[in-house]
């Protein structure tokens, strides 16, 4: 019989600064579950691959090579590795990043 495992984390990770958790992890595949309370920040960093950020809900401004992107629910956005970014929430946020 094939073993169902139904993960939580998502709707329990708090809106308390800023959160990640580590959802999945291989060789090929990594996906995060990042939390933002309104006004935090996520520092300047970049990605070690091209990743995905998947919008669950609120609302974040993307700074990335001189430019901003805003990034509600059920958005997505794709960008490159090694491209320097950080990000801001302008309301409560959690959002993916696969890559």
């Amino acid at each position: 019989m094939y073993m169902i495992d139904i993960d939580n984390t998502i709707a329990q990770q708090p809106f308390d600064d800023l959160q990640i958790e580590q959802l999945v992890k291989n060789t090929s595949l990594e996906i995060l579950s990042i939390s933002l309370a309104k006004n935090a920040v996520f520092p300047k960093h970049t990605s070690p691959k091209d990743a995905h950020l998947i919008m669950l809900e609120g609302d974040i401004s993307f700074h990335i090579q001189n430019q901003t992107v805003n990034l509600t629910a059920q958005q997505h956005f794709s960008f490159s590795k090694e491209a320097e970014h950080w990000l801001v929430a302008n309301e409560d946020a959690k959002f993916l990043i696969i890559r």
